[in-house]
């Protein structure tokens, strides 16, 4: 695989770093399809249970979109810059945003257009102190094109939304903690160790029931009350089928830890 994206694994965490950091982790269509090979090469792969993405060097997580890159996709006409950028971006952040197996963002500087969104569509978000936030695209003349239009406002609310993304002006982590957007902040010295104990936390549980609730959440969030119960009696009855449920059950009934199998 392209040293794109680093991959590092940590007992049953996958560390995938954006690394571009002479571009400041600006996405380009080759790290997009990168992360997109690493996600289906992971979600196969049941030693790892869980995935933290941040970004190579001090400074960025990752400033968004390859600006270069998708001008020259504008400059085709409005079908092949909606393919070739737009579509391709929407992909991975959706499938980010079911992915089965937890994952956290650990934001460790800028955060800018796609490296927003990306921190918007995954599970959970871990943002350094130093991190800085910012819906830009306003900037060139463009809509967000990755989600953000549809996440954000769904994360913070129409008006905190809306702020940002038609002044393009940054925002700090204390902010972004506030509207919802990340998790907690932390040190930046401390952000890997706080995701990987984050990640540990939600390992010790069934990989099973995590990838249904994910599932429920997911699919739930924008569907009425009713129809999120029924998708949410629909993921009890596919984990009532495992042998997790009866480990959990039993474990708890002995006193004992869990022992998963993830089956």
């Amino acid at each position: 695989m392209s040293d794109i994206i680093l991959k590092e694994i940590k007992g049953k965490v996958a560390i995938l770093t954006l690394n571009r950091p002479e571009k400041l982790n600006a996405l380009n269509y080759k790290l997009n399809d990168t992360l997109l090979t690493l996600l289906d090469e992971i979600e196969l792969d049941n030693n790892i249970r869980a995935i933290i993405i941040t970004g190579a060097g001090e400074r960025a997580f990752s400033a968004g979109g390859d600006i270069h890159e998708f001008t020259r996709s504008v400059e085709k006409g409005p079908l092949i810059a909606v393919k070739e950028f737009c579509q391709r971006g929407q992909s991975m952040t959706a499938r980010l945003e079911a992915y089965p197996k937890p994952i956290i963002a650990a934001v460790n500087g800028l955060a800018y257009g796609g490296g927003c969104e990306i921190t918007e569509a995954v599970h959970l978000a871990i943002a350094s102190d130093k991190a800085i936030f910012a819906k830009p695209e306003i900037n060139l003349g463009i809509p967000p094109t990755f989600g953000g239009t549809q996440r954000l406002p769904r994360l913070a609310g129409r008006k905190h939304a809306l702020q940002y993304l038609l002044t393009g002006d940054t925002f700090t982590p204390e902010k972004a903690h506030e509207m919802g957007l990340v998790n907690m902040v932390v040190p930046h010295n401390e952000l890997l160790v706080k995701a990987i104990e984050l990640a540990e936390r939600i390992i010790y549980h069934s990989p099973l029931a995590a990838a249904r609730i994910i599932t429920a959440v997911t699919r739930g969030i924008n569907t009425t009350i009713s129809e999120g119960l029924l998708i949410e009696q629909e993921q009890f009855a596919r984990m009532a089928a495992t042998e997790d449920v009866h480990e959990g059950l039993n474990a708890w009934i002995d006193r004992r830890q869990p022992v998963y199998k993830g089956v």
